[in-house]
């Protein structure tokens, strides 16, 4: 493994690895993936020639990994593997941490690009660290004591939710990270609906700041893998032109926050019929929680 060549590509995060092939990695080249990712968050494998069970079996030696839990695949007929083909830019060109709407989300994703247009179609990544260090210590102070409901509203499935804190810890670093997306996270639990709109339209848009991101330029066989604990990314829709990426999602990330909310959850009193969607939607999840931890004790 010494004669791997590391190149990071910008201060935030990212890093292109040449100089291995990862079609039959084995645990020592597992194992310096893992040290590299908690590095450089997102690493990018180019010229890789791997077929589909080389890419669930190199998945599977970083945890157990699932296609999607809302999505078909067009093509691939594999279990294990989520697909995405775009031709016009069908692409999911919003910031998002993969799959944040389950109560344990996606430890990291393994991505092949298949095929790619010659111009257009980038990804870009942000470093949710990096973003949280760079608020200023009392929206720090108050975002980590805050959490934020989270659905698959963008699948059509705005019943599978989950709640997460707004500021979690990486269980390996310990490093704080803004966990709150554009894509999935829906509302402030504990603030009303519109204090929560205002806040997470702030944050959503401090994670695009610049300075946190990498933007990559794919080239075919390239492989990307990334951290979702502490990152999100973005699809620019900008080409034409065929474009398929096949997915392995690391699942069973447990998010653990900073420390417990000192504000309980805020629910409209009275006139629920009357409340937002919103509104609806946070009083009817809390209602499942306190009835699913009756039935526990």
């Amino acid at each position: 493994m010494a004669d791997w060549q590391i190149t990071r590509l910008a201060g935030a995060l990212g890093a292109e690895i040449r100089g291995v092939a990862l079609g039959d990695a084995g645990a020592d080249v597992v194992a310096r993936i893992k040290a590299l990712l908690l590095e450089h968050q997102v690493l990018f494998f180019p010229a890789q020639d791997i077929s589909i069970d080389q890419h669930v079996a190199l998945g599977q030696q970083f945890g157990p990994i699932e296609s999607h839990p809302n999505l078909k695949n067009p093509f691939t007929q594999h279990d294990k593997v989520f697909e995405l083909a775009a031709t016009r830019g069908g692409v999911a060109d919003e910031w998002h941490t993969d799959i944040t709407f389950q109560e344990q989300p996606s430890l990291m994703s393994i991505l092949h690009m298949v095929a790619c247009p010659d111009v257009g179609g980038d990804t870009m990544w942000s470093s949710l660290g990096q973003a949280y260090a760079e608020l200023s210590p009392p929206m720090q102070n108050l975002c980590e004591g805050l959490s934020a409901l989270h659905d698959a509203h963008p699948h059509g499935r705005s019943d599978k939710m989950a709640i997460h804190p707004v500021i979690r810890l990486h269980p390996e670093t310990g490093r704080k990270a803004l966990y709150v997306n554009e894509h999935f996270t829906r509302r402030i639990v504990e603030m009303n609906a519109t204090e929560s709109q205002v806040v997470l339209d702030y944050l959503t848009a401090w994670v695009k700041n610049p300075r946190f991101t990498v933007r990559y330029r794919w080239t075919p066989g390239t492989i990307a893998i990334w951290d979702n604990r502490c990152t999100q990314h973005f699809v620019l829709n900008d080409f034409e032109g065929e474009r398929i990426i096949q997915r392995v999602t690391v699942m069973g990330d447990v998010v653990q926050g900073v420390g417990p909310s000192p504000w309980e959850p805020w629910v409209r009193p009275g006139r629920t019929s009357a409340a937002s969607r919103l509104d609806r939607q946070l009083h009817h999840f809390m209602r499942a929680q306190r009835a699913d931890d009756a039935s526990e004790g």
